[in-house]
């Protein structure tokens, strides 16, 4: 995992250079976000069992055939499992939004994903829509937070979705 921090200052390592202007511009970035950025965080953390056990009801909602015999959640053991694969891509969604930086949640946990589903004939595009929902209920969830301008939440909300836009695509 590399993030924020390491990036900048590994690129001007490898130039073997003082930190620009716009290096440092990118750490002050990160420092004074730093708060909301633990805030979304911290309002996933405390609500990821609601997020991922009601985007996981919502996905069995929109595509019962997943649940009914025959389906890939048919049995309480596979539907538990799509509920675990749920809380692991948030919580790696999570790791990456800490970080600054998607490598976390690539290099953990969706490098192979697609692969995997597809030899366990898990239907990626399903999981996909599952990740949505749970990038809808996060950010319903986020939507509230106090003491910042709606700029300061506008960017740190942008790079949540792409998280999770990260994660649907790699699995879809």
């Amino acid at each position: 995992m590399i993030d924020a921090f390491v990036r900048v200052v590994s690129q001007a390592d490898a130039k073997g250079e003082f930190l620009s202007r716009t290096q440092l511009d990118t750490i002050r970035k990160m420092v004074n976000e730093g708060k909301l950025r633990l805030d979304i965080i911290n309002y996933i953390t405390v609500n990821a069992a609601a997020i991922y056990t009601n985007a996981t009801r919502k996905l069995f909602a929109d595509q019962p055939q997943l649940i009914q015999p025959g389906g890939n959640a048919h049995t309480s053991r596979r539907a538990a499992a799509c509920v675990r694969d749920m809380e692991i891509i948030l919580r790696y969604v999570t790791y990456a939004m800490l970080a600054g930086d998607s490598s976390v949640l690539e290099d953990r946990c969706l490098n192979g994903l697609r692969d995997t589903y597809e030899t366990l004939g898990v239907p990626g595009s399903s999981v996909a829509d599952g990740v949505q929902f749970m990038k809808e209920i996060s950010l319903h969830i986020t939507a509230n937070l106090n003491n910042n301008t709606q700029e300061d939440r506008s960017d740190l909300k942008s790079e949540l979705a792409s998280y999770f836009d990260r994660a649907s695509a790699s699995v879809a």
